[in-house]
């Protein structure tokens, strides 16, 4: 085992830390364990078991209702909700066998009386009126969910077209990306990575497009399109910049409204020779990438001149200067978007991936990025406010 590094069941602690940490001293950024995204799940299963047994309680209680008051009270409110809940909660066949229930039931209450008056057949037609309804409203919601199935497969084959998940292993080093969307069952959204391989050694970008939806999408699509079209043919990192800067400009004639001029993509680049152990990072207004040492130190890769994101050429110029930092066998690359250090626990305060990965080690990149996952999805209560692109890389 590497120095640095731990056995996968050491990570115990709720805050993600283990055995041997440092600990802040109190008052100085330590957090409260955030409530586990579990039990939002325990209790969205509770809320849906109750809602498919409600038709059942509804049919019960309408004849409770019935037999326990006097004659004039009616419980056709209680018969006529069942069938109507059932539908879009439940399937065809169940939907029918309930309506069926419903109106035997409502049958039986009114059985009692040897002549039933009006009131009472109006009642029983009442009930199997919306019996028939529910079925069509069952098979209304059947067609929708069918057409949502079907773009949820859209959107999927999308992002693995658009942000395709990186081989375990490129040009000799170790790479796991990792796409968290924001909102439950979305698969692809404003944030994006990219790895290729080339002449001058592995390049890698991690971006964040301004804006949200399908327009995001397209910015995304460009902007790798670029760069693994610049990745291969330019000689530095710094003429790939150029490149991603004049095909944004390209796709913003081409938008409508406010984002053909503020639309703009922040991103940090990053170039790793083959057989050199340094690193060449190019910053475009991006939190800055961090390195993991072997030993479990971490240092944030500041750029040494700040620049405007791609796409904001206009509003000034300067040639970029890519960052050569060290980096060594052992250590690992983080290359993350917004949406992790901006990710805010109960009480407002962020996530500071800094702080909480020093004096840590993890055996490979896959496991590094589920674990920093896990984290800030328990930092954050399991609902998260932005999308999160996790791109790290290992030198072995």
């Amino acid at each position: 085992m590497r120095p640095g590094e731990v056995e996968e069941n050491a990570y115990a602690r709720a805050d993600g830390t283990v055995p041997g940490d440092r600990v802040p001293a109190p008052g100085h950024g330590d957090d409260p364990a955030p409530a586990s995204p579990y039990r939002g799940r325990t209790h969205r299963l509770t809320v849906r078991v109750l809602a498919r047994a409600l038709p059942a309680l509804l049919i019960t209680g309408g004849v409770l209702y019935d037999l326990l008051t006097p004659r004039a009270f009616t419980a056709v409110p209680f018969f006529t909700a069942a069938p109507l809940v059932a539908a879009p909660l439940s399937s065809l066949r169940t939907t029918a066998l309930t309506g069926l229930a419903t109106l035997l039931a409502a049958l039986a209450v009114h059985a009692r009386y040897a002549l039933p008056d009006v009131s009472a057949v109006t009642e029983v037609v009442t009930v199997a009126t919306v019996a028939v309804l529910a079925l069509v409203i069952n098979r209304v919601v059947r067609l929708g969910d069918e057409r949502l199935a079907s773009a949820r497969e859209i959107a999927e084959a999308a992002q693995r077209a658009v942000l395709p998940e990186p081989a375990a292993r490129i040009g000799g080093f170790d790479i796991a990306a990792r796409y968290e969307a924001a909102q439950e069952d979305a698969f692809i959204g404003g944030d994006l990575y990219a790895v290729q391989d080339s002449p001058h050694g592995v390049r890698l970008i991690v971006g964040d497009v301004r804006g949200k939806g399908m327009s995001a999408v397209a910015a995304v699509a460009v902007v790798i399109g670029a760069f693994r079209e610049a990745a291969e043919q330019e000689a530095t990192l710094e003429a790939v910049a150029g490149r991603l800067e004049r095909a944004l400009a390209r796709e913003g004639t081409r938008r409508e409204g406010i984002d053909a001029f503020e639309g703009f993509t922040t991103a940090v680049l990053a170039e790793l020779p083959h057989d050199d152990g340094v690193a060449r990072i190019l910053n475009r207004g991006h939190p800055p990438p961090l390195m993991l040492h072997a030993d479990g130190t971490l240092r944030a890769v500041a750029a040494a001149e700040p620049a405007l994101p791609l796409g904001m050429g206009e509003l000034g110029r300067w040639p970029d200067r890519a960052t050569e930092t060290g980096f060594p066998g052992g250590a690992t690359l983080l290359l993350y978007t917004d949406g992790l250090s901006e990710a805010r626990d109960v009480h407002g305060r962020f996530y500071d991936p800094t702080r909480r990965l020093a004096g840590r080690g993890f055996p490979d990149p896959g496991t590094l990025l589920g674990r920093l996952a896990a984290e800030v999805r328990r930092h954050s209560g399991g609902g998260m406010s932005d999308d999160m692109a996790l791109l790290a890389v290992r030198r072995p």
